[in-house]
């Protein structure tokens, strides 16, 4: 195994995405969170990113299952990303390829970890509630402390109209004007929330920049007279796409994130907001749309149970305290 400090090469870097892009399909999640990708491709806030090259995949499947020697090789097969500064607890995450699981990578990956974060607070994210994350949590002493949600509606037509709120008017975002006062909004709406409410000009920057950002699904709440901005709704699109198995994946909206100013909160904008991205995406004809909740956010959790979402899949964090 290798450990790189910072941003690793393009030639590595293309390999852990191609491995993140594997683990994907294979699992219906994405083995690492779309902050963690872009501070790996900046360069920024990672502590060190841990790979195991198809070298040492060799030597593991010597010994493993028998078919092993048929499965396909990839420069990099096993990928732990760690982030946060020194002064902040280390997040990982990590991602084995489907070809080489039943190996121990996974474990290796988890030993070596728990030896160069000594001494360090550590939140590892299992996307998934799989057995085996489980299992290795257990062996290394990770307790388990939250879980995030992954729920599906798949009956947008059941929908009901989005509601008008007295004095305000929703219209679609637009990045030459509205950047700096979403970032204001956003930073008050989630300032106890660990990840969102941390966002920067430059994280909103990155995203503003990915291909599937499109400012229409993007859609904001205004005070008719004052032209403030009380909240949002960013949505988002899947692509469709086929894997490498060619299974063919249709595309998926996603709630990506709502939020309401606390100024603004108790006049049904909250509602009214997640409606109206809802309906947006329905219109634009996709038939499926998730979105992530946290567990312990129930008054969320019961509005999207009211519209007709179901619990699809869960994302746990464990933690081990320095």
């Amino acid at each position: 195994m290798s450990r790189f400090d910072g941003r690793p090469s393009d030639a590595v870097l293309d390999g852990i995405i191609a491995v993140a892009r594997a683990a994907e399909d294979a699992d219906g999640h994405e083995p690492f969170n779309e902050q963690t990708r872009i501070e790996l491709r900046r360069g920024e806030n990672v502590w060190g990113v841990i790979v195991s090259t198809d070298q040492a995949a060799s030597t593991d499947q010597a010994a493993g299952p028998e078919n092993a020697e048929s499965q396909p090789r990839e420069s990099v097969v096993a990928a732990a990303i760690v982030t946060g500064g020194p002064s902040e607890p280390a997040t990982v995450e990590m991602a084995v390829h489907p070809n080489n699981r039943g190996f121990g990578m996974g474990q290796d990956l988890a030993d070596m970890l728990v030896t160069q974060l000594e001494g360090r607070t550590v939140n590892v994210w299992a996307h998934g509630d799989h057995d085996a994350a489980r299992t290795l949590a257990e062996r290394v002493g990770l307790e388990r402390v939250r879980e995030l949600w992954s729920m599906r509606l798949c009956d947008p037509a059941s929908l009901p109209a989005t509601p008008e709120v007295a004095g305000v008017s929703i219209r679609a975002f637009d990045p030459n004007k509205d950047a700096d006062a979403w970032l204001d909004v956003n930073a008050a709406a989630f300032a106890s929330h660990p990840e969102q409410g941390k966002l920067t000009r430059s994280d909103l920057d990155e995203r503003l920049a990915e291909d599937w950002f499109d400012p229409a699904g993007f859609l904001l709440a205004t005070d008719d007279e004052s032209g403030d901005l009380l909240g949002f709704h960013w949505t988002k699109v899947h692509a469709a796409h086929t894997d490498e198995r060619g299974t063919e994946h249709p595309a998926v909206g996603e709630v990506y994130v709502v939020g309401v100013s606390p100024d603004a909160q108790g006049r049904g904008l909250g509602k009214a907001l997640t409606l109206a991205g809802l309906n947006h995406l329905k219109d634009e004809g996709h038939q499926t749309i998730m979105l992530y909740v946290d567990a312990d956010n129930a008054p969320a959790v019961a509005l999207y149970d009211s519209l007709g979402f179901e619990r699809w899949d869960v994302d746990v964090m464990y933690t081990k305290d320095a």
